[in-house]
């Protein structure tokens, strides 16, 4: 987590951590939901909230398998106005095949 002036910027939260949910890493909606929790924990330890985020950006797994479930979490956990949101395909990452995405956004601080 970085912070210049009133914007924090939170970057490499993972879908899924062994440590975190030793049973296994679950499906992309599960990911996403568990990868917000932990964003909304380091937003509000910054002095901000989700309703400050302008941006979030998804790496992804399999984007076209993916992307519905991902999209479904952003609109229940995002009320309007929605900050942007974008999302890219990856071949995957350190933890190794059952990581499924990693989040980034970007919030204001009032």
């Amino acid at each position: 987590m970085a912070r210049v002036k009133n914007l924090t910027f939170v970057g490499g939260i993972g879908g899924w951590y062994p440590e975190r949910r030793p049973e296994g890493p679950g499906d992309t909606r599960q990911q996403f939901g568990d990868a917000l929790e932990m964003m909304q924990a380091s937003l509000e330890k910054a002095g901000t909230s989700m309703a400050n985020v302008l941006r979030i950006r998804v790496a992804l797994v399999d984007p076209a398998k993916n992307w519905d479930a991902v999209n479904r979490v952003f609109q229940e956990r995002f009320p309007e106005p929605r900050p942007v949101c974008s999302c890219f395909g990856v071949t995957g990452f350190r933890r190794g095949p059952g990581q499924l995405l990693q989040v980034d956004c970007i919030a204001y601080i009032d």
